[in-house]
């Protein structure tokens, strides 16, 4: 547990890029789907469509393949292939455990992600760190997905703290966006995917997680 009270009273988690190292795979798999169909999802239209905007890029293919029909298909196809690519990885990085560690008993935190249910899941029952959050949000949980407000107004309905007494660690633009639409200070935690990303809008720019607990103790 960190020493001092925290200003803070809630804190809520992004996953993906920032808890765990499942971005790469998430990619790997859009990409392969993508490539099958002879179209080359560069990281710059990936960045751009999943992780700015959020619409994903499937209109880029054009045509009957870009229809609501096509599209599902293609999704689950993206899908499976991820769960197969999470099942086969140690997702954890550096400092995120003793990070939680250190927080948990001190302050609340959940997580809010777009994640599946079923692939957050599959992630964490091998972390171990769903025992640190109070809630996990995952895509089902609300109507619109980041950079929507809609993922951190539900958040903050659970936690039952004012926007101003809570923070957001988010790595992408959109999540940063959603924060920012709730009214929540976000301090944003770059991945490699999201290091070109704009985050003028950010409270913060860490380089570690670790600086979560400095930041609290100011």
């Amino acid at each position: 547990m960190i020493g001092a009270m925290p200003k803070v009273k809630y804190i809520f988690w992004d996953n993906d890029g920032v808890l765990v190292d499942t971005e790469p795979l998430f990619y790997q798999a859009t990409k392969s789907i993508f490539a099958d169909l002879g179209f080359d999802l560069t990281d710059e239209l990936f960045q751009q469509w999943f992780l700015s905007d959020s619409r994903g890029a499937w209109h880029l293919l054009g045509g009957e393949r870009s229809s609501s029909s096509a599209v599902k298909e293609y999704k689950r196809k993206r899908d499976v292939l991820y769960s197969q690519l999470l099942s086969q990885t140690d997702h954890r990085t550096s400092h995120v455990q003793s990070t939680l560690n250190r927080l948990y008993g001190s302050i609340p935190m959940g997580v809010v992600t777009s994640s599946k249910p079923e692939h957050f899941h599959l992630i964490h029952d091998s972390t171990g760190y769903k025992r640190f959050f109070e809630f996990i949000l995952t895509r089902e949980a609300y109507a619109l997905s980041k950079p929507e407000p809609d993922p951190y107004i539900k958040a903050l309905e659970l936690s039952g703290v004012s926007p101003q007494e809570a923070v957001v660690v988010e790595d992408s633009e959109r999540g940063l966006r959603s924060a920012i639409a709730a009214g929540i200070k976000c301090w944003v935690l770059p991945s490699e995917l999201t290091t070109g990303s704009d985050f003028s809008g950010a409270d913060r720019i860490l380089t570690s997680i670790e600086e979560v607990l400095t930041l609290l103790e100011d």
